[in-house]
């Protein structure tokens, strides 16, 4: 499912405007992303938790040249699903 189908889903279920359908859902991913990058934890109830980690500086290799390199520390956004969430896939 992309945006388009989840914002056609989501005028299905709810009976609202498609332009605000997807008002709604673009401010709301906009919200996510604002409080990840302000380092925040973003905890949805029945879904999930979205959290910025991060990956410590470590050692590589060059697969062409076989040269070790050093991989900078990074961070990046994890999504950890609810035991809800879970549940209801394994279905």
């Amino acid at each position: 499912m992309n945006k388009t189908q989840l914002i056609d889903s989501i005028v299905l279920k709810t009976g609202i405007k498609k332009k605000d359908a997807e008002a709604v859902l673009s401010a709301a991913i906009e919200s996510i992303v604002e409080a990840l990058e302000d380092g925040e934890k973003v905890q949805i109830s029945g879904l999930g938790s979205f959290e910025v980690k991060t990956r410590a500086k470590r050692l590589g290799r060059n697969p062409k040249t076989q040269e070790t390199i050093t991989i900078p520390a990074s961070k990046y956004p994890a999504f950890s699903a609810s035991k809800t969430l879970k549940d209801s896939v394994n279905k």
